[in-house]
Parts: structure tokens; sequence; C-alpha cells
């Protein structure tokens, strides 16, 4: 049973979308992963604001099908390279998103 988003995914990886931007992206294994994770019911901008600390508005979400990957960005709380940069490349900006809990979900009833 996968219990992390990292466990539905290949790679979650997080990067610079320019000095006031971060993008992170999530490659799901197959289908079944993508569908748990780009579902708006479990992943929204309210969620990225809650383990980011940023403004719900300002977080876009793209939800990719043909590629099973869901590409999340939102602005940097503080900008690239300033003083309170503590991640000048965004590189570990993923962490929180790829520690996400999955819900558990309840068993199949037998056919």
């Amino acid at each position: 049973m996968p219990e992390t988003v990292a466990d539905l995914a290949l790679e979650v990886r997080s990067k610079n979308a320019g000095p006031f931007w971060v993008t992170m992206e999530i490659f799901c294994r197959d289908a079944g992963g993508y569908t748990v994770v780009a579902d708006p019911s479990f992943l929204d901008a309210r969620v990225i604001a809650g383990l980011y600390g940023v403004d719900a508005e300002g977080v876009q979400i793209f939800r990719i099908p043909e590629l099973n990957v869901v590409k999340i960005s939102f602005p940097r709380p503080v900008s690239q390279g300033s003083l309170h940069d503590r991640d000048i490349h965004a590189g570990q900006h993923h962490v929180p998103l790829a520690l996400h809990p999955i819900p558990p979900r309840p068993p199949s009833l037998p056919g």
C-alpha cells in the first residue's frame, strides 16, 4: 500500500522557475498513481498552501494525464538569492510534497 506521494512516483522534484517562482513535478509510476495524485480532492491549491506556507491564490496546478505528471508552481516565499533564501536552487522544496500522505483506500469488495 502506498503511504506517501513518493511511493506513487518515479520522481518528485523541484526547481526554480525564475527568481520569484518554484516549480515542482510529480512523475507518477503509472496511470493508477496519477489518478490518485491528480485528484483535486487529494491535491489542490489549499494543500500546497498548507505544505509551503504560501497563499493558495498564487498556486497553479497543471495535470498532464498523457504523461502521468502533475506540475505545481507557486511564488517563492522569498526571492531567489535574497538574505533569507535557504535553498537558492529550490532543489529541496519537493520534500514536503513527496512526504505528503496518501489517504487510506477502502478495501475492494469482492465482485
